[in-house]
C-alpha cells in the first residue's frame, strides 16, 4: 500500500465521523493539515505531508485527543524522507488554568535513525495566559521510552519533558504560534532533544486556513552517530477545521 493510500485510510474515517456530528451539540473537533509539492523538469521532487488532530470532550473536566502525522519525500525517484507518528492523550482540567493527564505515542523515522519509538507517561501543565490575544501554557512530564534503531540496536530509558506553547492573535484572521519542547534522558545527560515550531496562520474561511511553518528538530546524540544532529522543515499547508 503506497503512502497516499495509507494517509487517506488514516484520516478519512475521522473526518467522516466529525462531519456527521450535530454542530450545536457536538463534542468533537478535528483539524487536518495537508501539503503537497511536486516538481518536474530539471528537478524531480515529490513531497507529501499530512497531520490530523482529533479531540473529544468527554465532560466538563476531561478531554482526549488523537494525533497522527505522516511525511514522505522522493528526489529523482529515490526516497529521501519518511516519517510517521501517532499519539494519544487524555487531559483532566483541575481548574481553568491547571491540568494534567497521561500521554502515549509511537514514531518511525528511518532517515533519522528511528526504526520504532514507543513512549508513555504522566504530565502536568498550567495556562499562564488565557486570552483573548495572548495564550501561553507550559507542561512538564515524565516518559518511559523504548527505541529501536536502524543499526539494529535498541535503548530503554526514562526521560523528562518540558514544553511551552505561545499564541498571539494579530487579528481575527491572523495568528502567530511558537512552541518549544525539551526532552532529557535521565540515564545519559548527553542524550537530549530540542524541538521547535514557528508558525503563521491566516484564516481563509470558516473551515479553511493557510499555515506557514518552520520546524527544527535537534538530536544531540543520534543513532547511528554518523547522522546529522539537526533536521529542519519549512512548509506551507492547508488547514481544514471541522
Amino acid at each position: 500500500m503506497n503512502f497516499l493510500k495509507k494517509t487517506v485510510l488514516l484520516t478519512l474515517p475521522l473526518l467522516l465521523l466529525v462531519t456527521y456530528v450535530n454542530a450545536e451539540e457536538k463534542k468533537w473537533s478535528d483539524e487536518a493539515e495537508l501539503s503537497s509539492v511536486n516538481t518536474g523538469g530539471n528537478s524531480n521532487v515529490t513531497t507529501f505531508s499530512a497531520k490530523n488532530i482529533l479531540m473529544y470532550k468527554f465532560s466538563e473536566h476531561f478531554e482526549g485527543s488523537w494525533k497522527a502525522s505522516a511525511l514522505s519525500s522522493k528526489s529523482e525517484g529515490v526516497r529521501s524522507a519518511e516519517n510517521y507518528a501517532m499519539g494519544l492523550r487524555g487531559d483532566y482540567l483541575f481548574s481553568k488554568r491547571l491540568f494534567g493527564g497521561l500521554a502515549a505515542g509511537w514514531n518511525k523515522n528511518k532517515f533519522s535513525g528511528i526504526d520504532a519509538r514507543y513512549y508513555g507517561g504522566p504530565f502536568a501543565g498550567y495556562k499562564f495566559l488565557t486570552g483573548p490575544k495572548h495564550l501561553l501554557r507550559g507542561e512538564t512530564g515524565l516518559d518511559y521510552v523504548s527505541e529501536e534503531y536502524t543499526d539494529n540496536t535498541e535503548n530503554d530509558f526514562m526521560r523528562g519533558r518540558l514544553f511551552g506553547a505561545y499564541q498571539f492573535l494579530f487579528t481575527e484572521v491572523n495568528k502567530f504560534k511558537q512552541s518549544v519542547e525539551y526532552l532529557h534522558d535521565f540515564d545519559d545527560a548527553d542524550n537530549y532533544n530540542i524541538n521547535t515550531e514557528t508558525a503563521l496562520i491566516t484564516v481563509l474561511s470558516q473551515n479553511f486556513s493557510l499555515k506557514t511553518s518552520y520546524e527544527i528538530k535537534f538530536d544531540n546524540q543520534p543513532v547511528p552517530s554518523t547522522l546529522k544532529k539537526t533536521d529542519t522543515l519549512l512548509a506551507v499547508a492547508l488547514l481544514v477545521n471541522f
